[in-house]
C-alpha cells in the first residue's frame, strides 16, 4: 500500500509543478493555453518546435522556467515508473491484490477530475499567482517581444565621435525622433548617466548614447559626417520615415 500512496504523491506533485509552471509563464505575458502546453512540453521532454519555444528561449525568465522543468522531468517520471512497477509487484505477492489497485484506480481518478475541474484549476492559479507575486522577484517583462526587438528593430549604443554629426548639438536640434529613433540615455564621458533625456541635452564627442529604433538607420546614423552631407542625409531619413507612417496608417 505504501507504494501505491508514494505514486499517487509523486504524481501530485508533478502535477502541482506543472501548475506553477503554467502559471508563471502566463504571468511573462504567455496566453494560459501557450503556458500550459509549453509547461507540459518541456516537463514530458517532447520538445516541440515552435514560435513561441523560439520566443521562450530567448526569454530569460521563461527559459529558467523551462529548464527547471526539464529537470524535474528528469527526476520525476523515472520515480514514477519505478514506483509502479514496485506496486504491481507488491501487489502480486499479496493476498489483498485487488485492494492495491482500487486505492490505485480512485487515486487517478480523483487526479483526473482536479486536473479537468474548472474550479479547481481557478483556485490553484489563483493561489500560485498569489505566491509567485509575494515571494519571487522575477522581471516578467517580455521586453524583447515588447519592442519587437526581432523585426528589425534594436536597443544600440552609439558611440559619439569628434566630426560626427551628432557631435556637439541640442537633441532637439537633431530631430533624431523624425527619423523613428529614440534616444534612451547618454552615457558621459566621465561616466555619469542621463536618462531619458530632455531635448536641450547637448551630445558631445566621447559620448555614447543609448537608442531604439530601426538597426539600418542607426547604423547609417554612425557613419553620417558633419556638414551638408549630414543634413541631407537628415533630411533624406525623414522623408523616409514620413513615407513609412502614411503608409501604416
Amino acid at each position: 500500500m505504501t507504494a501505491v500512496i508514494s505514486l499517487l504523491v509523486v504524481l501530485m506533485i508533478t502535477l502541482l509543478i506543472t501548475r506553477t509552471a503554467t502559471a508563471a509563464l502566463a504571468l511573462t505575458g504567455l496566453s494560459r493555453e501557450s503556458a500550459r502546453f509549453q509547461a507540459r512540453s518541456a516537463l514530458t521532454g517532447v520538445g516541440f518546435t515552435t514560435g513561441e519555444s523560439e520566443g521562450i528561449a530567448r526569454h530569460p525568465v521563461r527559459r529558467r522556467i523551462i529548464m527547471t522543468l526539464m529537470l524535474v522531468s528528469n527526476l520525476g517520471i523515472a520515480t514514477v515508473a519505478a514506483t509502479l512497477i514496485m506496486t504491481f509487484v507488491n501487489a502480486s505477492q499479496s493476498e489483498h491484490w485487488w485492494l492495491h489497485l482500487l486505492v490505485l484506480a480512485g487515486g487517478l481518478g480523483l487526479l483526473w477530475l482536479l486536473t479537468t475541474s474548472t474550479w479547481a484549476d481557478r483556485q490553484l492559479s489563483r493561489l500560485i499567482h498569489w505566491a509567485l507575486k509575494r515571494y519571487t522577484r522575477l522581471e516578467v517583462r517580455d521586453y524583447v517581444a515588447l519592442l519587437q526587438l526581432g523585426d528589425g528593430f534594436g536597443v544600440v549604443e552609439l558611440h559619439v565621435e569628434a566630426g560626427d554629426w551628432l557631435a556637439e548639438r541640442k537633441l532637439s536640434a537633431l530631430g533624431l525622433m523624425e527619423e523613428g529613433v529614440l534616444v534612451l540615455g547618454v552615457h558621459r564621458a566621465d561616466g555619469r548617466y542621463l536618462g531619458v533625456p530632455t531635448g536641450d541635452t547637448v551630445i558631445h564627442a566621447s559620448d555614447t548614447l543609448v537608442l531604439y529604433g530601426s538597426r539600418e538607420r542607426v547604423r547609417e546614423l554612425d557613419t553620417r559626417p558633419r556638414g551638408i552631407t549630414g543634413g541631407l542625409a537628415h533630411l533624406t531619413a525623414t522623408s523616409e520615415k514620413m513615407r513609412v507612417v502614411q503608409k501604416q496608417q
